[in-house]
């Protein structure tokens, strides 16, 4: 029951990032993290996610080698009359402990991030969904490398990074590491936030949305 119960709330923090990335990525874009008029507005009122794209797009899967051997979907940005186009800006999607890549796709995420003229790539975290699993990532430093093989197989550069739950093992790790690398980093009540002290998250500077807090007893913040 528990785990059913976890599950659920996790599941609607990530339908609320999708809402979210859909109103802030422009901002993020820009340079700027001050709030729209709608975020401003949505306070504690549940908020529906932005209905579907009514752009047919399609989301293409991949397999990267190495070890661990990592499954992706890709979704490519596309215009008004669905013709592919140069991205605003890349995000990766990672994901929690009960979900995969394909949670991103059934919610709509890929898609809605394609047609708002982004590049959406959502992996398989070794162990989950179409990716085996390895003991080659039983380090923080080596789960730091397997992200960072996967964005220079992928030719990502300075990527809005979005990061639930479980994820967190991976992406707070890379972010203490590489936060040069990053545009953007969205956590959503991610794990591992204790391992590292709070003048170190303040010394990071990449602007950050996070949701759902950190770890209970974790108060660090990062930079604007």
């Amino acid at each position: 029951m528990n785990f059913l119960r976890n599950r659920l709330v996790v599941l609607g923090l990530v339908l609320l990032a999708t809402v979210l990335l859909y109103l802030l990525l422009p901002s993020i874009r820009q340079g700027s993290m001050e709030p729209s008029l709608d975020v401003q507005r949505m306070g504690l009122v549940a908020v529906s996610p932005p209905p579907p794209p009514a752009i047919n797009v399609s989301v293409r899967t991949g397999q990267l080698p190495g070890d661990p051997p990592l499954f992706f979907r890709e979704a490519l940005p596309v215009d008004g009359s669905g013709r592919q186009i140069l991205p605003r800006l890349q995000v990766v999607l990672l994901h929690g402990q009960a979900f995969s890549s394909k949670t991103w796709e059934e919610l709509g995420t890929l898609a809605l991030l394609a047609t708002n003229g982004y590049q959406a790539l959502a992996v398989d975290l070794p162990g989950f969904g179409n990716s085996p699993d390895s003991d080659a990532v039983k380090t923080d430093q080596h789960r730091v490398d397997l992200l960072g093989r996967f964005m220079e197989a992928l030719g990502v550069r300075t990527a809005v990074l979005l990061s639930p739950s479980m994820s967190g093992h991976y992406s707070i790790p890379f972010l203490m590491k590489h936060s040069a690398q990053l545009h953007g980093f969205i956590p959503i009540a991610p794990v591992g936030t204790r391992s590292y002290t709070p003048q170190q998250y303040q010394s990071i500077q990449v602007r950050a949305v996070i949701l759902g807090g950190w770890d209970s007893g974790s108060s660090a913040k990062m930079s604007p």
